[in-house]
């Protein structure tokens, strides 16, 4: 996954706009502390009420780089001599046996190749496909109990106990036997993801570079991953919104399709926060699930903004106990009129799931987020 913390040491592009894949990774952390100086502690506390969506308001403070209690400093020292090697091993020997038993399941088996930019193993059939899915879930869900997710709070609405229940209820009981066409969640952390895989087992969006990394190259395809090519210019490249719309249509119509799974705020948020949603998902015109993700915490939040990715990992394998609640809301079968437009399906769900979720709806996005990022890192430079 490449970061979008990349660029916090060269200046915003303007005509940077938020990219419907996003993906993040880790970035050099060179940085230094942030001193007691009151008139940056001041412009942070202005930059995070500006861009209040991506702030984070733990004990680890502005980019985990806060002046953590003496308290809070003994027990991540206890952590990082306890848990953190412990669970680095054993995560690793989680994802070792998956790529095995990915690798077992694949041989002598060609890879679906619907064009050029892609290729997976995710419409296999029979007990190659079974093994794939249920040693998939299980592994992912071992994954998350070993990073202190051993509990998992999930709830499942029905239409009569959604605040929105539609007029056009009538209308959309002939349609109810439909199979949806992709899962729409908020997005907060990279744990969504082993969260989604654990519950459903969809096909994400990823960069075409993922394909190639050892081990996740091969899982990713086993998952039916749509590869992105963002630099390619040819004429015949449908782009991100062609494929998954293709991708939508077809786990809809058909019972072989993986569902997909997406994230149409295009980047994560601290989990208060719901960004304005991108028309991939919707331009099929196809029933989606809605799932609203939160993490409750009282020292560390997973949210996985404004801080670097191996800050963020070391010190979520430091908690020893981490929360997670979901709520999944029923199938949202759109009217005529929002399939005819499809920004106005992405507007509705958008405003379902806030309601449902008690989400603050906000109007920017990742072009304000790397500002942001750009601004923070400019004045701890400057401590």
């Amino acid at each position: 996954m490449e970061s979008e913390l990349k660029d916090l040491n060269s200046k915003p592009s303007k005509s940077q706009q938020p990219d419907p894949t996003h993906d993040d990774v880790s970035t050099k952390d060179d940085s230094p502390l942030l001193k007691s100086d009151s008139s940056s502690a001041d412009d942070i506390l202005e930059l995070e009420k500006k861009f209040a969506a991506y702030a984070r308001n733990d004990v680890y403070g502005t980019m985990g780089r806060g002046k953590l209690p003496l308290k809070e400093k003994l027990v991540l020292g206890i952590a990082l001599v306890t848990l953190l090697p412990l669970r680095i091993v054993l995560g690793i020997t989680l994802v070792v046996v998956y790529y095995l038993i990915c690798r077992i399941c694949t041989l002598f088996s060609a890879p679906n190749q619907e064009e050029e930019q892609q290729e997976d193993y995710a419409h296999l059939g029979g007990w190659r496909r079974a093994v794939i899915v249920r040693s998939g879930r299980f592994l992912s869900r071992s994954l998350l109990f070993l990073v202190g997710f051993y509990w998992i709070n999930d709830t499942h609405k029905d239409s009569a106990n959604t605040q929105e229940n539609s007029s056009t209820e009538a209308n959309n009981q002939s349609e109810e036997q439909e199979r949806p066409g992709a899962i729409v969640s908020n997005h907060v952390s990279y744990l969504d993801i082993l969260y989604h895989m654990s519950s459903s087992f969809p096909s994400f969006v990823a960069k075409r570079s993922v394909a190639k990394i050892p081990l996740v190259g091969l899982i990713s395809k086993c998952l039916g991953c749509v590869y992105v090519q963002r630099e390619s210019k040819s004429s015949d490249f449908k782009g991100v919104a062609g494929v998954v719309s293709d991708r939508v249509h077809e786990a809809h119509h058909s019972e072989s399709g993986p569902i997909m799974m997406l994230f149409p705020e295009g980047t994560t948020t601290n989990g208060d926060y719901l960004l304005p949603f991108k028309t991939g998902a919707f331009l099929a015109g196809a029933p989606v699930v809605p799932v609203i993700l939160r993490y409750p915490y009282q020292r560390f939040s997973p949210a996985w903004d404004s801080i670097s990715g191996l800050r963020h990992v070391v010190f979520l394998l430091c908690q020893f106990v981490n929360h997670m609640e979901v709520t999944w809301l029923p199938a949202y079968y759109p009217s005529q009129e929002e399939k005819d437009d499809p920004k106005l399906y992405a507007n509705n769900v958008r405003r379902l799931m806030a309601s449902e979720g008690n989400l603050i709806l906000s109007d920017i996005g990742l072009a304000e987020k790397r500002i942001y990022h750009a601004a923070l890192n400019g004045l701890f430079c400057q401590s």
